[in-house]
């Protein structure tokens, strides 16, 4: 008697199964280390969120261990939130006990900032993963330009009411969102522009680095965590074992970042870093 062939079972391909193959090596764990105590340290001189810093050299990683193309920018730009949440409040306690945060502004941008965030990740995740590398190109290419200028506006106008702040922060948010920044490159010009010292416009703009990055990573969180197939270590669009490692770095040379921010001159840094962010410009052009 011929017994029917039984049915092969289909393995399981969700996320929470392939996280445990997840690569954790030592020269892993070494060079995010290394990502995080730069990015952590140069966004308090350089004016940053991390943003700029984190996303292009964890594409590099990423991209160098075999992940496909189609998720490594997003999963980069998720991630990047993610650790801005924790080295944005390290940031923040050096800036508020020099009495630098301006929290009357920080709360009335707030919530615009939770609704952008939210909706530009998830414009960010339905966006083709070319499309939006060139939209971090262009981020990047002028941010780059921003600091080998230094031009800022000038100041000629007053804080706007609060559907103007709502508005500004629902911009601030969601751009921010799509490129996986802290936003600084926006909130601290138009605060300078509004009459706020230079000084009290970066430290409050990493005040306002964290509902940003919350809402952000939560909205990757959501937007890909039912995508079938996504690679090892993925929570969502979140890379997990990246998140760990450049946040505990990060955080740790944050505070130094900002202290320097508020005793040195350092536009010689940010022309010779512009150079580097036109290679990552035209990097991102290509790829």
């Amino acid at each position: 008697m011929i017994h029917p062939a039984l049915p092969a079972h289909r393995p399981l391909t969700t996320h929470r199964v392939t996280a445990l193959h997840v690569d954790f090596s030592l020269t892993l764990i070494l060079e995010l280390a290394l990502l995080g105590l730069c990015t952590g340290f140069l966004a308090g001189p350089l004016g940053l969120g991390g943003g700029m810093l984190m996303v292009p050299f964890l594409t590099f990683i990423l991209t160098a261990r075999g992940y496909p193309q189609a998720h490594v920018i997003k999963m980069a730009v998720a991630t990047s939130l993610a650790t801005i949440c924790f080295t944005s409040l390290s940031s923040v306690r050096a800036h508020h006990r020099r009495g630098a945060v301006r929290w009357d502004i920080v709360r009335k941008l707030a919530p615009g900032i939770l609704l952008g965030a939210f909706l530009g990740s998830q414009i960010a995740a339905a966006m083709p993963a070319r499309v939006l590398g060139y939209l971090f190109a262009g981020f990047v290419g002028f941010s780059a330009t921003q600091m080998i200028f230094n031009r800022k506006p000038k100041p000629s106008r007053t804080l706007p009411g609060t559907g103007g702040m709502f508005g500004v922060g629902n911009l601030i948010g969601v751009i921010s969102a799509l490129v996986g920044a802290g936003g600084a490159f926006i909130s601290v010009p138009f605060m300078t522009w509004c009459n706020i010292t230079i000084h009290s416009a970066v430290a409050t703009s990493a005040a306002l680095g964290f509902p940003i990055a919350l809402a952000g990573t939560i909205g990757y969180l959501v937007a890909g965590w039912n995508l079938p197939e996504m690679p090892p270590g993925a929570l969502g669009y979140l890379y997990w074992p990246g998140f760990l490692v450049l946040s505990a770095a990060s955080m740790a040379t944050a505070p130094i970042g900002a202290r320097v921010a508020h005793s040195l001159d350092i536009a010689p840094l940010k022309q010779v870093f512009a150079v580097v962010l036109y290679a990552l410009m035209v990097y991102f052009t290509l790829r």
